[in-house]
This record gives structure tokens, sequence and C-alpha cells, in this order.
């Protein structure tokens, strides 16, 4: 699996999926949320509603999988991040299940590329380091020869910066 990182909008990326920062809701919300819900249009929406009438809401650590409606991606992934507050080892398994949970439905799904965003890094306050950190560990950690390539998309130069030092050492 090659890993790829760039400073981009994740909305703009052409890959098989994109992952979002989702809310429990699924609904659409601010940040990447928003921005993937705002661009991908209706479909995205109500493929959202389809699942939370199946399941009801998506907690923290857990991944579903939607159409991309106009995206350039084929599928969203939307996966809750944890809420950090005062953290602890439990906010870290949460944000590496994140990755994990995302990478099995790419597997399952057939996904050979997908591009992550920063998850829980915004409005959620999870430390920029400690994510980074376990985005790379966790992903590199996820043996499945399936999937191709994984982009982490960096919107602004501090996290890009921040990623390409841990994808050096």
């Amino acid at each position: 699996m090659k890993l790829k990182l760039i400073q981009s909008d994740i909305t703009t990326i052409k890959t098989d999926a994109i992952v979002n920062a989702a809310n429990t809701s699924l609904l659409g919300g601010g940040g990447v949320d928003g921005a993937i819900h705002r661009k991908g249009g209706t479909e995205i929406l109500e493929a959202c509603r389809k699942i939370r009438a199946k399941q009801g809401k998506c907690n923290p650590g857990e991944a579903v999988i939607t159409t991309a409606g106009n995206l350039s991606a084929k599928y969203v992934i939307h996966t809750v991040g944890p809420v950090w507050n005062q953290g602890g080892k439990d906010k870290e398994m949460l944000l590496a299940n994140c990755y994990i949970n995302s990478l099995k439905l790419a597997v399952e799904n057939d996904i050979k590329t997908i591009a992550f965003p920063n998850i829980s890094t915004g409005i959620y306050k999870f430390p920029k380091e400690l994510a980074a950190k376990i985005a790379i560990e966790t992903v590199k950690s996820f043996q499945q020869e399936q999937i191709e390539e994984v982009i982490f998309v960096c919107f602004d130069k501090e996290n890009y910066n921040r990623y390409d030092k841990l994808l050096r050492i």
C-alpha cells in the first residue's frame, strides 16, 4: 500500500473513496463534513438519511459508506471521530478505529484508493500531533494488499508539515 500526502481540499480529490469526518447525526455539519455535503449534493444526504433510518446514529469510531454524489470520488466513507475534551487512551482508540473501520469498508467495497482528512482535529479539538501520529501508524499497520493507495489530505500547511515530518521518520 502506497502512502501519499497532499495539501488540498478533500472534496476535489479523485479517488475511489474520500473519508468524511462526520458527526453522529450523519446529516452534515461544519468543516469537512459540511463541505462534502454541500459539494456532493442531496444524494449523499439522502443516503445518510437511509442509514440513520436503518441503524440510527453513527457512534465515534464507526464508519458507514454512501455514494459520493457530485464529488469526483465514487464513494464517501463517513466516520465519526471522538471529541477530545480531557482525552485519554479511549479517545485514542476511537480515533484509530475511525481509520480501521474506514479501511475495512474500503476492502469490502473493492476500493483501491482512499483519501483521509485530519479527523477530529477541528471543532472536536483532538491534539493535531497525536491525531497525525495515530492516523499514520494505524494506516501503516493495516495489512491489506487490495488497497493500493492511501492519501492523507491536509487542508492547511500546518497539518501538511506535521504529516510530512511524521511520514519521514
